[in-house]
């Protein structure tokens, strides 16, 4: 039943379930972001799309970056397995817990909407998810001051 759940729901549910259950996790990658003295910094995990497309998305949205965008940037990663000469193992990876490889080694546009439309929802904006994770107006503004011109 719950395999089944999460191969319905694919990336979305993932997304919902990192936003709720990460809020540590993401607050300490952007706390290190904020700070200057971390910098050069790489984001990064296996195809860039799943964890590293949420942490970039927060990040995009907190500098105020056009929706579309960061929805442009965020597709660029969908053939991500198709170009990896390793594909054959990440499906066997996916398959070996059940899990749909044709839900979870892509990324649509449609998943961004999602997880815009579920902060929105759930919490009003990404700043309102930011604060209510401890990363404040204060730092963000650090933020931007690392990351914008």
């Amino acid at each position: 039943i719950f395999i089944k759940f999460i191969n319905d729901k694919g990336l979305p549910l993932l997304n919902e379930l990192l936003l709720h259950y990460a809020k540590g996790p993401i607050k300490t990658i952007l706390e290190l972001l904020s700070e200057k003295e971390n910098y050069p910094v790489g984001v990064y995990c296996t195809a860039g799309k799943d964890r590293t497309g949420l942490i970039v998305y927060l990040i995009l949205a907190a500098l105020g970056i056009d929706f579309d965008a960061i929805k442009e940037d965020y597709v660029l990663s969908d053939s991500a397995y198709a170009d990896m000469n390793q594909k054959k193992a990440f499906v066997g990876a996916l398959e070996q817990n059940n899990l749909d490889p044709e839900k979870f080694l892509i990324a649509p546009p449609y998943v961004i909407d999602d997880l815009r439309q579920h902060i929105d929802l759930k919490y009003g904006s990404v700043e309102n998810y930011l604060d209510s994770i401890g990363f404040d107006e204060t730092k963000r503004e650090k933020l931007k001051k690392n990351l914008l011109m």
